[in-house]
């Protein structure tokens, strides 16, 4: 029941994104690192929750985060090197 209400929370965050939020993990102008773990955590959220057999549309919400945030060819790179295996960082 709490996993619904959940998924019903976070598809209403979503209908109503507009750009990233303030995350107090990254307080500063530069948000390259802000960009960098909302992609990790995409895709560790989708692989955690692949894994289980479980909905990943809560992962929407970094996916959003980081394409709002990071230059088009970062991601580009970032997803040629996870295909290719020799991303650099831990998924």
């Amino acid at each position: 029941m709490e996993n619904l209400k959940m998924a019903e929370d976070i598809a209403t965050k979503l209908q109503n994104y507009r750009t990233a939020p303030f995350d107090a993990r990254f307080p500063n102008q530069n948000q390259t690192r802000n960009c960098f773990y909302n992609y990790l955590d995409y895709h560790r959220c989708q692989k955690s929750l692949d894994a289980k057999g479980v909905d990943t549309a809560p992962c929407d919400w970094y996916k959003r985060v980081y394409k709002s945030l990071c230059p088009m060819s970062w991601i580009q790179k970032w997803d040629d090197q996870r295909a290719e295996g020799t991303f650099p960082g831990k998924i």
